[in-house]
């Protein structure tokens, strides 16, 4: 068998003489996996954000994932230069659904130049195009946001949950060490008919409520990482019917390529772990991620 190569898209130009420190190996984006017996989408990438040696064109992207069996992707935005390279990309290339929303770490930062309101505004004006499929990503972050900022955070979380319920959007949320407050202004708020944990960090706790309330879990390629036991465990009591797949990409690479570029062409690593950690097979894994992604955003048609 031939070892597997980096997709043409994703390979840096040969130019001879030594390696820079731009084409070091952490640069260079992995080689491609086995593909998946049956195709899947990946319902989280940005592809607007720069990684690896150099930019890859949409269709490129679209079709490196598509020769290992991605055969669709969620672009997310996360500010309103993002969103609106989103609705632009979704009107590009029909394997591309969008999502348009203020990050909630850009939030404060709006609110700081008495921007948000406005931004607000045109992220629900970008929402109402019929390739626009969800509010996200939004949410709360208690990483890397304190202070005041969480007081933009919480506001604005909540006028995308109303964005999303009045537009009938899904849901995408970003929820970085805030499980319990995420849920709780979910509750408050009430919560969209569809919502989707994206990068699901939570653990089986978080599970069990997403199982309750039917909530979507979406694991990334933190999932393969050594220190995510919490991760493995909320697979392992995740309703079949909720789970998704995605990558985050150009972050959070999978095992065994952690520290790399990632790319939509990197999910089938992810979702074999899910299978090998679940036991399931790995074709049935696939139809039902697939099945579960159309129900959260739509067809891709």
């Amino acid at each position: 068998m031939c070892s597997p190569q980096t997709p043409d898209a994703y390979r840096e130009p040969s130019t001879g003489g030594s390696q820079s420190a731009a084409a070091s190996p952490k640069r260079e984006y992995p080689p491609a996996p086995e593909p998946l017996p049956v195709p899947v989408m990946d319902n989280h990438t940005h592809l607007d954000f720069p990684d690896g040696k150099g930019p890859v064109g949409i269709t490129a992207a679209l079709d490196a994932a598509a020769a290992v069996g991605v055969q669709g992707a969620v672009q997310v935005g996360c500010d309103l230069e993002s969103s609106r390279f989103t609705l632009q990309t979704v009107q590009q290339d029909d394997r591309l659904l969008g999502a348009v929303a203020l990050h909630p770490n850009d939030a404060p930062e709006y609110a700081a130049r008495g921007e948000l309101e406005d931004a607000l505004a045109e992220i629900e004006q970008l929402a109402a195009h019929p390739r626009i499929r969800a509010i996200g990503e939004t949410g709360l972050d208690f990483f890397r946001t304190e202070g005041e900022g969480l007081a933009h955070q919480r506001y604005s979380f909540r006028r995308h949950i109303d964005i999303a319920k009045r537009l009938d959007l899904t849901l995408q949320i970003h929820d970085r060490d805030a499980h319990a407050d995420v849920v709780q202004v979910l509750a408050e708020e009430g919560a969209p008919d569809r919502v989707v944990f994206h990068c699901f960090s939570g653990d089986e706790e978080l599970a069990a409520i997403c199982n309750r309330e039917g909530w979507y879990m979406s694991f990334a390629g933190t999932l393969t990482f050594r220190n995510a036991a919490n991760l493995r465990s909320a697979l392992a009591v995740a309703y079949p019917e909720l789970v998704l797949v995605e990558t985050d990409a150009p972050f959070l690479t999978p095992h065994p390529h952690r520290g790399r570029p990632n790319a939509s062409y990197m999910v089938p690593y992810t979702v074999r772990a899910m299978a090998e950690l679940t036991g399931t097979d790995l074709a049935e894994l696939c139809t039902r991620i697939s099945s579960n992604t159309v129900r959260a955003y739509g067809s891709w048609g």
